[in-house]
Formats: structure tokens, sequence, C-alpha cells
């Protein structure tokens, strides 16, 4: 039987204050997770709260495309 498209995919998750802050000297990079999400049940981007090496903080890390 032929597999049809995985419900399960890999999302990469990059952290939204590194970006928008990507011109200062704060931060010298930028924070990126790499999670699965079940497409089916989260259709829409998804935004969870991780650690920043480069902020030294919790800040919302959301989905970017591959």
């Amino acid at each position: 039987m032929a597999k049809g498209k995985d419900v399960r995919v890999r999302v990469i998750l990059e952290c939204t204050s590194c970006v928008r802050n990507s011109g200062t000297k704060e931060s010298t990079g930028i924070s990126r997770y790499i999670t699965q999400k079940n497409r089916h049940k989260t259709p829409n981007r998804l935004e969870l709260r991780k650690f920043c090496p480069y902020c030294y903080k919790h800040t919302i890390h959301g989905e970017i495309k591959k």
C-alpha cells in the first residue's frame, strides 16, 4: 500500500526576538529548535515559549518555512 502524506511533520521553531533585533550586537545568532506537530490537529503555525541562549531568557519561538 502506498502511504499518503504524513500526519506528523517536522517543523523548525525560530526565536522571534532574535530575528527582530538582528541588527543589534546583543544577540550573536538566532536560536532554532526542531520539533514535530500533528498536521490535522494544529493546521496553523505553531508558537511555543522556549529558552533562547542568545537572549538569555524564555521567548516565543515561531514556526518558519523550510
